[in-house]
């Protein structure tokens, strides 16, 4: 199947410094788009991956699980720490898992993280009731769009495969195990207001990691999609200054007249 306008990877070859961006179950790079032109209107090199299954429609997605989704991430971290030399990982909901995942098994090839509303844990009865049910029922609804901003929307599935779901609560579960090896410096940002991913998934990893240099944020205007939503500017600002405090000279302000993205040559 095509891939869905909006939802293409985002490529942009700048400075010596580089982010690795990863969007999260069922969504698309388009929830992290904008962040990722912000970051390559300053010289930050960045890479936007689509992982296998999104992107086009949900029976595509019913097939794959967490082997495939991190698979694609590591080979693009790989990929960009050929370009740079200093790297970090950053991701919205599962994708803030699959950074976790990235700093705890490449350890010193990753200079630090990011990660916006991060999900732990498949929450709810249901959860449980996954290894079975996945094989009598093939999807729930979906859990896209949550965004407090009026307009503002999530291309994401409207269905959500149970086989993936049942491979996601695995690959929670692993990387829960893995998070005392998050050693590197930790900018967490969180929505106290997430219908999604409780606010106890970010006490968990905060609990967990082993980095000694962590901040968390409160984004108070924002759902679960913070990256679109009242939130999203301060999302790419403290990102941005994350990354030019570990990275001295790696983030540079756009020339005047460029806007608030500049100018990039990603797709």
């Amino acid at each position: 199947m095509p891939v869905l306008p909006g939802a293409e990877p985002y490529r942009h070859q700048g400075g010596d410094a580089g982010v690795l961006l990863c969007h999260g179950f069922t969504g698309s790079p388009q929830s992290l788009r904008p962040w990722a032109r912000y970051l390559a209107a300053r010289e930050v090199t960045v890479a936007l991956p689509l992982l296998p299954g999104h992107g086009t429609r949900w029976e595509d997605m019913q097939p794959t699980g967490w082997q495939d989704w991190y698979a694609e991430v590591d080979r693009e971290l790989r990929a960009l720490r050929e370009r740079c030399s200093r790297v970090f990982v950053a991701g919205l909901s599962m994708g803030g898992a699959l950074a976790l995942r990235l700093a705890a098994r490449h350890g010193d090839a990753v200079d630090g993280v990011i990660v916006v509303n991060p999900a732990n844990k498949v929450h709810g009865l249901s959860a449980y009731a996954l290894p079975v049910a996945r094989h009598l029922v093939r999807t729930t609804r979906g859990i896209a769009s949550d965004i407090a901003k009026p307009g503002a929307a999530e291309l994401g599935y409207d269905r959500v495969p149970l086989h993936a779901a049942h491979s996601l609560r695995r690959f929670f579960r692993l990387v829960d195990g893995e998070l005392p090896r998050v050693t590197q410096p930790l900018l967490l940002l969180r929505s106290p207001q997430d219908h999604v991913v409780p606010p106890a998934d970010s006490a968990r990893i905060l609990g967990r990691v082993s980095s000694t240099d962590v901040t968390e944020i409160l984004l108070e205007q924002s759902y679960h999609v913070a990256t679109l939503d009242h939130d999203a500017e301060r999302i790419f600002e403290e990102s941005a200054s994350f990354i030019g405090r570990l990275a001295p000279g790696a983030v540079r302000e756009p020339e005047p007249g460029l806007g608030k993205e500049g100018a990039t040559t990603g797709g």
